[in-house]
């Protein structure tokens, strides 16, 4: 029986192989080649509050394994990382630090904003006064995952989904999947 680890979803090297008489060439836009490299090698900062943080730990674990889609290395500093996982509640004491971490991510960087609570302040925003009403008014999101705690498997679509994201290029603030937004019409 043959295992295979591949992501059934990711696509080959962006790059077409050219024969030659001293074997190949590689010729490709080095655009696509560094937006595959960045989309393959996602190394996120776990920035956990509350229960969304049990459940983004689990996608870690050897059941959904991550590391398989190449988010392998969680880190703990900002500086070593290039995306960000907020899974939790955002009190008004904690926005600052957010924003300073983000603050201290090398560019380009990404946001993801899981659960409720990380995206729209969740059912403690109506109770209490220090509850942020979402990441996005700290920090730019790029990846929003519902639920509340969303399952592991809503953390890797996301992640999936930033991926593609990754891979259609450009800027991350011109980046957009476009199955998830209406198609003008012709």
């Amino acid at each position: 029986m043959e295992l295979n680890n591949q992501n059934p979803s990711q696509e080959a090297f962006p790059g077409d192989v050219h024969p030659s008489a001293t074997g190949g060439i590689v010729v490709t836009k080095l655009d696509d080649v560094i937006n595959w490299a960045r989309s393959n090698s996602l190394w996120p900062l776990v920035f956990g509050t509350s229960c969304c943080a049990i459940e983004m730990m689990s996608t870690a674990s050897a059941k959904y394994d991550w590391s398989r889609f190449g988010f392998e290395v969680a880190r703990a500093s900002p500086r070593q990382a290039d995306v960000i996982i907020i899974a939790g509640t955002i009190v008004n004491k904690m926005a600052p630090v957010l924003k300073r971490l983000y603050d201290q991510m090398a560019d380009p960087k990404y946001v993801i904003a899981m659960g409720a609570c990380a995206t729209s302040g969740g059912p403690f925003f109506y109770n209490t006064y220090s509850v942020v009403k979402g990441a996005d008014h700290v920090i730019p999101v790029d990846v929003y995952v519902a639920g509340c705690p969303p399952r592991p498997e809503a953390l890797m679509h996301a992640l999936i989904s930033l991926q593609t994201k990754i891979k259609a290029g450009g800027r991350p603030e011109k980046m957009v999947i476009e199955h998830f937004y209406d198609k003008p019409e012709k």
